[in-house]
């Protein structure tokens, strides 16, 4: 069977791999679902900002009515506040209509379950078997869904954060915040809660525009120059760009650099730990070992996962961590819902800066650094599992290697180095991560094993 769902949600090219007939499939087949265990099923749906959002959003409304699942449109939102909505309000599930960081021109379906944690796989596999099938339940005629319009998820996701925060300590502190929300969902939300916490923004593209007219919406450091530079010149606190659904957040620091995802996890993670006195945190194994290094000191336990949030969140619930998310910027935070979120992430920054009282280029150099170097090579999808196993036999020849993982495709352990191999979940791409403790030697390293990487997928 054709695999739909990828790391994060189904996305595709709008009107090419993503169009109108999927999406009403997808509707159908999820509302079957949600039927056999529903009788009356409500779910609760969303956008972010991009440009085919009402057409791709009006064809999954249209099939999910007609299984019988009522639908209440909460708008143009951020995916956490779908999610915590979604929680809060207890809807039975909730869809949002994004592609994340990906060009304007890709969108994409992402649901929510119950508790508003993403879709486990065989949730997953469960909507695509039935949307392969065509075995929808279409009700009678007097049992079609109604749909309605919900206001206030904003204002209902911004009271949450502000209640698990102590805001009368950043209040007090009075930071200025150099804000980047890439034209994105984040614009409706980040602005407001800064402003809630007594803070100085100074806004860059803070309005929702699906053509991503200020800059690309994935927030790596070729995208943030303007806010890297702004950051400086306005004598900001601190920076912060979102990606377009606003569940990833990436920081400056006060001298504008760029600061990684590894990093921020690791500060986020050390700081919670140590106000845990320990406690179990959950990470893929793409992040850099200066995280396991900063919760080892607090006391604290790392455990390892395969790439993705979903896989990550679950985890962490089945663990009882204090603590998870992912090398690129998306923190979870168990206390206020088990998914990636920027606000929190952004409001949670803004509390370790007003009681540890250093600036954040001070609280980062406190991490331990490593240098990783992060590369792909296009790779068709169906070249992918071809391509793994030929890995497996050639790695054996490779005497340097300490420790082999296959948690998610294949990482091999050096004396001081590592590299990971994994086919990316979302694009037609091979992803390879290297992290050593010299520049130089993870560049080096990374450089034979994408050549590596890439002899092998002209070979299948």
């Amino acid at each position: 069977m054709t695999r739909l769902f990828g790391t994060n949600g189904i996305r595709g090219v709008v009107n090419q791999d993503m169009n109108s007939s999927l999406a009403l499939g997808i509707g159908q087949a999820w509302g079957t679902y949600l039927k056999r265990t529903v009788s009356h099923p409500t779910c609760a749906i969303g956008t972010d900002a991009r440009l085919s959002n009402h057409m791709l959003k009006s064809a999954v409304i249209a099939g999910m009515l007609s299984t019988g699942c009522d639908m209440v449109d909460v708008g143009l939102v951020p995916t956490p506040t779908l999610q915590y909505t979604v929680k809060e309000k207890h809807f039975d599930a909730g869809i949002v209509i994004t592609a994340s960081h990906n060009p304007p021109q890709f969108n994409g379906i992402k649901g929510t379950a119950q508790d508003g944690t993403e879709l486990t796989k065989d949730v997953e596999e469960a909507i695509e078997q039935i949307y392969f099938s065509k075995r929808f339940t279409h009700c009678n005629w007097n049992e079609v869904g109604t749909a309605s319009t919900l206001a206030g998820a904003i204002d209902l996701y911004i009271e949450g954060i502000l209640s698990k925060i102590d805001v009368p300590k950043i209040k007090k502190h009075r930071f200025h915040v150099a804000l980047d929300c890439g034209n994105g969902a984040g614009s409706l939300v980040a602005p407001m809660l800064l402003k809630k916490l007594g803070c100085t923004v100074t806004e860059m593209n803070c309005e929702p525009d699906g053509t991503f007219p200020g800059r690309h919406s994935e927030p790596i450091p070729e995208n943030l120059t303007a806010l890297m530079k702004n950051v400086p010149e306005r004598h900001a606190s601190f920076g912060v760009g979102l990606d377009g659904d606003a569940d990833r957040a990436i920081f400056i620091d006060e001298h504008g650099s760029y600061i990684w995802g590894d990093k921020s996890l690791s500060l986020v993670g050390k700081y919670i730990t140590k106000k845990k006195k320990g406690g179990v945190t959950v990470t893929p194994v793409t992040t850099s070992t200066c995280f396991e290094e900063v919760i080892r000191k607090n006391n604290g336990k790392v455990i390892y996962t395969k790439v993705g949030s979903p896989i990550v969140a679950a985890v962490m619930k089945q663990t009882h961590a204090v603590f998870g998310g992912e090398e690129n910027g998306g923190l979870i935070f168990p206390e206020f819902q088990y998914c990636r979120d920027a606000a929190m992430s952004l409001a949670t920054i803004l509390e370790i800066l007003a009681t540890e009282q250093k600036p954040l280029s001070e609280l980062i150099a406190e991490i331990p650094s490593y240098d990783m170097f992060k590369t792909k090579i296009p790779c068709p999808n169906e070249k992918k599992e071809q391509v793994i196993n030929l890995l497996e036999d050639d790695i054996e020849k490779h005497h340097e290697i300490t420790h082999i993982d296959r948690t998610d495709g294949i990482k091999l352990y050096m004396k001081d180095s590592w590299v990971l191999m994994r086919p990316s979940g979302t694009e037609p791409i091979f992803r390879v991560y290297v992290e050593a403790k010299e520049k130089h030697h993870a560049e080096k390293i990374a450089l034979f094993y994408k050549n590596l990487v890439d002899s092998l997928i002209q070979r299948t």
